[in-house]
């Protein structure tokens, strides 16, 4: 049989073509693997994360009393017990989202499992239910930097998801959410000044109010609130100190001022701001012994 050849350069333009429809395409979805304990939800599937970075409920210090709480809520959750969705709010750097990945590390052999969600994608929060029911372990479904713009209806689908449908309430699913804002809509003055009907233009609402119970509804959707917030110099510095002494280094004078100004440049002393100059530091002082 003939075969027809092409000139060299139709045929690469042929495979540019076929490798810019390949792309285009939709990702082909796969059945999910539940072989590893972390997931992403991303391109409307659960992707496994293989290594998920390890991180320990012990290394949080400060906020004890918000560990207490998200332990025991867990626990229940774990054992089948009626547990709450989780809504952890404050200041940047506090150690929010270091608790739930810490959760992971430490009931990871009890079962439970997390899934990050981006939050452009919680109206997808349905069909991962689908596909987590009849599952033997407890997901958390793990939503970071929480927050929504005056137009964004995704919250509408997280709200019917927290306790708005018959759907929600599954024994094998809950919601932990960080935002470093309390309240997830944001509020206008306008929104709490007296309205009189003569000054309200005919494409503004009637009854502004009900849009503003409408916003803060969504927050308490959220069966627990835990509050974080910033830490004072000796609280810095003892997770300096916590740190270094996991790598078998003192907390040297030189250390400490090295320390604070690392925290002055960052313009916040927070958990995450010691756990950086931490790695910092080691990792310099190994260097120089090389």
């Amino acid at each position: 049989m003939a075969t027809l050849d092409l000139p060299d350069n139709i045929l690469a333009s042929l495979s540019t073509v076929l490798l810019q429809l390949q792309q285009s395409l939709p990702e082909l979805k796969q059945a999910p693997d539940f072989s590893t304990a972390a997931y992403k939800w991303q391109n409307h599937q659960l992707k496994p994360i293989q290594q998920a970075k390890k991180i320990y409920l012990d290394d949080l210090k400060g906020i004890e009393r918000q560990k207490e709480k998200v332990i025991q809520n867990t626990l229940q959750f774990l054992n089948g017990l009626p547990a709450n969705d989780v809504l952890l709010t404050g200041s940047r750097g506090t150690g929010k989202s270091s608790i739930v990945r810490a959760l992971l590390t430490a009931y990871e052999a009890d079962g439970l499992r997390l899934i990050e969600i981006e939050r452009d994608d919680l109206s997808e929060l349905p069909e991962i239910q689908k596909i987590i029911a009849g599952r033997p372990e407890k997901f958390i479904v793990y939503c970071d930097d929480l927050a929504f713009n005056a137009e964004d209806e995704n919250y509408r689908s997280l709200k019917s998801v927290l306790d708005g449908s018959l759907q929600s309430g599954s024994n094998n699913f809950i919601i932990y959410a960080t935002s470093n804002r309390r309240h997830l809509l944001p509020e206008f003055m306008h929104e709490n000044t007296p309205v009189m009907k003569a000054d309200v233009p005919q494409h503004h609402e009637l009854h502004p109010q009900e849009a503003v119970e409408e916003k803060i509804s969504l927050s308490d959707r959220f069966g627990m609130w835990l509050s974080f917030y910033p830490m004072d110099q000796n609280l810095y510095l003892e997770i300096v100190e916590h740190y270094l002494a996991k790598a078998n280094m003192p907390m040297t004078e030189l250390a400490r001022a090295e320390s604070l100004r690392w925290c002055q440049s960052r313009g916040q002393r927070s958990g995450r701001s010691a756990y950086q100059f931490s790695k910092h530091w080691i990792g310099s002082q190994q260097l120089k012994a090389l």
